[in-house]
């Protein structure tokens, strides 16, 4: 069992809409102990099964790491999710999370926040994460905040990837009955389901023999076919495109930054997967706005982003924290 006692520990938590991450660290950076399971924001669980997921990941992250899972677990924990859109739902979950006694301190936030935080060099800049869903946040060096709520249509949201997937099965939808132009969409669509037609699918999903969750996986295909050069495809990649660089350039903007070089993060299960010649397209559209910006596809997983807010929070030397990322960058 690990020698390292309560105070010198952190517990880190990402948690996305489709995945939850946790880390237990050492004061020094040291990563001791990892969990990872489904997505559990408090707007789809609520925030008790929100706090008994994270719990759960929690004492198994305490596991890997050889330790006791009595409370206290750590020192402080630094806990950030989506579905954390308005103070009301941080207050929320915030008084949740301190009657567990998990640890001495707490911080609560948006998960746009700990990917901007493990993406750029000291906390400031732009973020905008896409995963299942989409979302931006901004830091100013004089500490602002500017954020959207990310809580789909209602908000003025498009291009998270579960709408990315409809968009593809709604063209290709259109492409078989008539409705809509012919795009190769049409057949990668229909094998991706392993069906003889589309409207085999649609009914598939209409009577839930199909899981609606599958239609998230179209997301990637999307981009397939619109790197091969199918016009339709390429035309909804296009507004994703745009989308992502309103969102920046909007944050930009209101923080004020446009003529200094800020740190433009991406991240998420969609910028991450997607081809170098879209991240090179929001590049040149972001330094249309701000000449001197540093775009950069995030090279840690955001609960990285988390860990170090920890270890800000605790004062820990620029040792520690280049330790935690060097130790957790992706190959």
């Amino acid at each position: 069992m690990t020698t390292v006692g309560v105070a010198e520990v952190i517990v880190a938590i990402d948690g996305g809409n489709s995945k939850t991450e946790v880390l237990v660290i050492s004061r020094d950076g040291v990563v001791l102990g990892k969990s990872r399971g489904p997505g559990a924001s408090p707007q789809n669980v609520g925030v008790d099964g929100c706090v008994a997921a994270l719990e759960d990941l929690v004492v198994e992250a305490l596991g890997s790491a050889e330790r006791p899972a009595a409370k206290p677990f750590a020192v402080h924990t630094s806990a950030y999710l989506a579905g954390l859109d308005f103070p009301r739902e941080e207050e929320a979950l915030h008084a949740a999370l301190s009657a567990r006694g998990w640890s001495d301190t707490l911080t609560v936030g948006n998960d746009s926040l700990a990917l901007l935080r493990a993406g750029s060099e000291d906390g400031t800049g732009v973020a905008i994460v896409c995963g299942a869903g989409i979302n931006g946040a901004g830091v100013g060096p004089d500490g602002r905040v500017y954020r959207f709520p990310a809580l789909g249509k209602v908000s003025g949201d498009w291009g998270g990837g579960y709408r990315l997937g409809e968009e593809a099965l709604w063209w290709a939808v259109r492409a078989e009955d008539g409705r809509g132009p012919g795009t190769a969409l049409q057949d990668a669509v229909t094998r991706y389901f392993g069906a003889e037609t589309l409207l085999e699918v649609v009914q598939g999903l209409h009577f839930k023999e199909i899981p609606a969750d599958s239609i998230h996986g179209l997301c990637p295909l999307l981009f397939e076919v619109a790197a091969k050069g199918d016009e339709v495809a390429h035309d909804v990649v296009a507004r994703f495109v745009d989308e992502v660089t309103v969102m920046v350039a909007v944050i930009l903007r209101q923080l004020e930054l446009t003529m200094s070089a800020p740190e433009v993060v991406l991240g998420g299960g969609v910028l991450t997967g997607v081809g170098a010649e879209v991240i090179a397209e929001i590049e040149r559209r972001c330094l249309k706005v701000a000449p001197k910006a540093v775009v950069r596809v995030v090279d840690v997983n955001p609960v990285v982003g988390a860990a170090l807010f920890g270890l800000d929070t605790l004062g820990a030397p620029a040792s520690a924290k280049a330790a935690l990322k060097a130790a957790t960058q992706r190959a």
